[in-house]
C-alpha cells in the first residue's frame, strides 16, 4: 500500500482544488495532522484516478520502489490494452510489444536498465514512425478537402458543369485516400 501526506502533497505543489476537498473528507488538516500517512486508496476513493496517478510523485520516500514497481506495471497494463490498435496498422512491427516484456522483465529484475533503454528507444522509434504516418495522413486528407473545396467554390462562381464535375472528383478522390 502506499503513501503520501498533506505535507509532502503541499511540497509536491498539489492542486489546491483536490487538496482542500481532501482536507474537508478527513475533518481538516489540523485534525488529521500534516504527516499522517494518507493511503493511495482513498486518494482514489475521494478524488479520482487523475488525483491519485498525481500522488505517485509525491510518496512516502520509504515506498518510491513500490511505487516505481506500480506505476511501471500500470504503464505496461495500459500499453497492452491499446497495443492491438497499433499492431493492426503495423503488423510485422513488435518493436512495441518487445518494450512491453523488457519492462515487465525489469521490475521482475529479469532484465537490466541498458536491456529497458534500448527497449524504449526502439518503442519511441516505432511511436515516431507512426505518428508521422498519421500526420502525413491527415496533411493528404486535409489537401484534398481544401481542392474540393476550391473546386466547390469555383463551381459556385462559374456555375459550370465543368466545374461542378472536378469538385464531385476532388472529393470522390479524398474520399479514397481517407
Amino acid at each position: 500500500m502506499l503513501h503520501t501526506t498533506f505535507a509532502l502533497a503541499k511540497e509536491s505543489r498539489a492542486c489546491a482544488e483536490s487538496y482542500r476537498m481532501f482536507a474537508k473528507h478527513v475533518g481538516g488538516i489540523t485534525k488529521f495532522g500534516r504527516d499522517t500517512p494518507i493511503p493511495l486508496s482513498d486518494i482514489l476513493d475521494v478524488l479520482g484516478m487523475g488525483d491519485a496517478l498525481w500522488a505517485l510523485l509525491c510518496v512516502m520516500p520509504s515506498e518510491a520502489k513500490e511505487r516505481d514497481r506500480i506505476a511501471r506495471t500500470f504503464a505496461c497494463d495500459c500499453a497492452e490494452s491499446v497495443l492491438q490498435l497499433y499492431e493492426v496498422e503495423y503488423p510485422g512491427d513488435s518493436r512495441c510489444r518487445e518494450a512491453i516484456n523488457t519492462a515487465r522483465r525489469f521490475i521482475g529484475g529479469n532484465a537490466t536498465e541498458e536491456e529497458l533503454d534500448a527497449a524504449w528507444a526502439a518503442a519511441g522509434d516505432a511511436a515516431w514512425a507512426a505518428a508521422g504516418d498519421a500526420a502525413r495522413a491527415a496533411a493528404w486528407a486535409a489537401a484534398w478537402a481544401a481542392a474540393g473545396a476550391a473546386a466547390g467554390d469555383a463551381a459556385w462562381a462559374a456555375a459550370g458543369d465543368a466545374a461542378w464535375d472536378a469538385a464531385f472528383e476532388a472529393n470522390f478522390r479524398r474520399l479514397l485516400n481517407a
